[in-house]
């Protein structure tokens, strides 16, 4: 996913959510109809709205809930991932066990299911899949030979060691180009390689206990062993250094640098960039973006410095950890020890089922995706979604034409811009093919290989020629939205438009604080910190007044501040920096959707449900879909490297700054919620 695409939410389960499924074997017309859309029982009433909303309405949720052990927290999104999940087993097993044509999306999904459930096989073969390319690790002389092996890789070039990514240039956005990023490190970012509390310290430890552990499973003796990994740790530890922080990385026009290949040839010979780009089959371009140039010039440094035994090590431990999925049961012990245990708090590692249903979504995405939507994404549903985004859309164009702060000059721009963004809703028009995937029933190694293979060619086959409009970053299963402002646009996958978060027979306030909000979140991004400065065509270029730049700048500065006093677990703070872009979403979201709301006919009752009037209500389903309980260890990574608040922030932090909400509820002087509507924090 690249730098600027605006993901609605990230990490929230034990398997990727950008992996999510909604599938059945069954009509859905005949499945039972819901007919209560809020849970009441999940509320704490004895909590007072106005001091902590998200507990008045989930505490009673929050503390009878009980986190699965395979997971690294539970919630909203995560039950229908795994409802959803539960569903596509089905899907793919059906595919398995029919004699389908060689070649046909159901052949590709259900072989590809297949081989990666044959247990058997996999642990008969060890990690004998591996050999061919630790022969070739083992023969390099010198780091010459190191960038040329990573070169020459097919399915994974680069390595861990050089990072891109090949999307719209952001300042020539209907223009692919390929994009250099800082890269090498194993754990999670930069401060996992110094800080000195204790349970980063732990953490380092656990580390090089993993990597040691690998190279046992592969016949080196223990000692040799630690002494590789402590090689391998003190390596990234200095590539580490010459990498820029999380919240550094949202700035785009600091990490946007177009270079010549010359130019770099002179700036990092030791790279040989030429000889790379040419290797790894790029020969024709003779410019490439480069986002964190400091990275690639400590690494130019460096890899001349480094013994060719230490490289050998971070090659063969790198190669070694990310196919460590692949491979036989103590390879994938080791793997989950650390990673999902250590780093994340996960008790148990996800059935074998679920974690190969991922990779069919991973690598054959569209393929898995049209066996979907066939059955379970109607017409209807789009129209309903289309309908939607329309309607929040011209409550964003008159509340960007009410602005007091902006000048006409660049409000005329901004309406452009809302005018023109693209909606993509439930699935592409067009499906990707995956004809060079040859899947076999008895090969899981080697059909992920060959897909990975093909998602690099797909990839390198866009360098430099003119960006495909109708694209998709994410399957249509997937339970997320993003928004991406180099290309103007707001995606919402078919797999999130379902109950939480969109149901059709439920209450116009359900569906607003839900869907609603999600969809204003999105269309937010394309105006939040980041995205305002991509103009109506997704190029990166300074379109406001001087003026307006800094009063923006001023108003983001106290949703910076806000929640920069947030913290968590014993005093880890909120980055606000980090969260800005987010915060600004979930902020512009609420706002937006509930206006949208108010143009409904429920919008403008008084009438209750469950007791509560339709504004209350709306509130009420907004904070239920983000009730999430995660794991302590978890909510450490993600403090420090997730761009989104921790969800209880998510909830309360809109909504201090939202005077309907204060009326829904009575907040008054006092609560710890209250601010003056002259402190609120008021930008769209």
């Amino acid at each position: 996913m690249r730098h600027t695409s605006r993901l609605l939410v990230a990490g929230l389960s034990a398997l990727a959510l950008t992996a999510c499924h909604k599938n059945t074997d069954a009509d859905t017309s005949s499945a039972p109809k819901r007919t209560v859309f809020f849970d009441k029982s999940g509320m704490d009433t004895t909590v007072r709205p106005g001091n902590d909303f998200f507990t008045y309405a989930n505490g009673t949720w929050v503390k009878n809930t009980k986190i699965p052990d395979d997971q690294t927290g539970w919630g909203s999104f995560n039950t229908l991932y795994d409802e959803n999940l539960k569903k596509t087993k089905v899907i793919l097993e059906k595919a398995a066990a029919a004699d389908a044509k060689a070649g046909s999306v159901e052949q590709k999904v259900g072989d590809f299911y297949a081989s990666g459930m044959d247990t058997a096989r996999i642990e008969s073969l060890g990690y004998e899949p591996l050999k061919p390319e630790l022969a070739k690790i083992k023969a390099l002389t010198d780091y010459k030979g190191v960038l040329n092996y990573l070169a020459t890789s097919k399915s994974d070039p680069g390595g861990r060691l050089i990072g891109f990514y090949v999307g719209a240039d952001d300042r020539q956005s209907s223009t692919n180009r390929i994009n250099f990023v800082q890269a090498g490190l194993s754990l999670p970012e930069k401060e996992y390689y110094t800080k000195t509390d204790s349970a980063t310290v732990a953490v380092r430890k656990a580390f090089v206990t993993y990597i040691a552990k690998l190279f046992t499973l592969t016949g080196i003796d223990p000692t040799s062993a630690k002494t590789k990994a402590d090689g391998i740790l003190a390596f990234e530890t200095m590539l580490a250094r010459s990498h820029k922080a999380p919240a550094d990385l949202r700035d785009p026009v600091a990490n946007y640098h177009k270079l010549a290949v010359a130019d770099l040839m002179r700036q990092q010979p030791n790279l040989d960039w030429r000889t790379l780009l040419n290797t790894m089959g790029l020969s024709k371009i003779d410019s490439v973006l480069m986002g964190q140039p400091e990275y690639y010039l400590a690494l130019n440094k460096s890899l001349p410095t480094a013994s060719v035994d230490e490289l050998k090590d971070y090659l063969t431990f790198t190669l070694i950890d990310g196919n460590a999925g692949l491979l036989s049961k103590p390879f994938r012990e080791a793997s989950f020890a650390f990673k999902g245990k250590t780093l994340n708090g996960q008790l148990k590692e996800p059935e074998r089922w679920k974690r190969v249903a991922d990779a069919v979504d991973g690598y054959l995405g569209d393929a898995l995706g049209q066996l979907w939507v066939k059955q379970y994404f109607p017409p209807e549903a789009k129209e309903r979604m289309l309908t939607l985004v329309d309607n929040l859309q011209k409550v964003y164009r008159e509340r960007i034409d009410k602005l007091d702060w902006m000048a006409p000059e660049t409000k005329k721009v901004a309406l452009v811009k809302l005018d023109k963004f693209l909606k993509k809703i439930g699935y592409p028009d067009k499906w990707k093919e995956y004809t060079d995937v040859n899947v076999k029933r008895d090969d899981y190694f080697g059909n992920v290989q060959q897909a990975r293979a093909h998602h690099v060619k797909e990839d390198f086959d866009k360098v430099n020629q003119p960006v495909d409009r109708a694209d998709w970053m994410m399957t249509a299963p997937t339970v997320n939205a993003y928004a991406n402002p180099s290309n103007n646009e707001v995606v919402f996958p078919a797999g999130i438009l379902q109950f939480p978060f969109f149901d059709k027979d439920a209450d116009d306030a359900i569906n607003y604080g839900a869907i609603g909000m999600v969809i204003g979140h999105e269309m937010t991004h394309l105006f939040d910190d980041q995205g305002r400065q991509y103009d109506q065509n997704g190029n990166l270029r300074d379109w406001w007044t001087k003026q307006d730049g800094e009063r923006f700048s001023t108003k983001t500065q106290a949703v910076v501040k806000q929640y920069d006093g947030y913290s968590i677990l014993n005093n880890m703070h909120v980055n606000g920096r980090l969260t800005l872009g987010e915060n600004l979403a979930d902020l512009g979201g609420i706002t937006l959707a509930y206006q949208a709301f108010k143009l409904t006919k429920e919008g403008q009752s008084n009438q209750k449900i469950d007791g509560f009037t339709p504004d209350q209500r709306f509130f009420l389903g907004f904070a239920q879909v983000w009730r999430i309980k995660v794991r302590d260890e978890a909510e450490r990574v993600r403090i420090t490297t997730d761009p989104h608040s921790p969800a209880k922030f998510r909830v309360n932090g809109p909504l201090a700054n939202f005077e309907p909400f204060y009326k829904a509820f009575n907040v008054q002087p006092g609560d710890k919620l209250y601010k003056p509507e002259v402190d609120q924090a008021k930008v769209w």
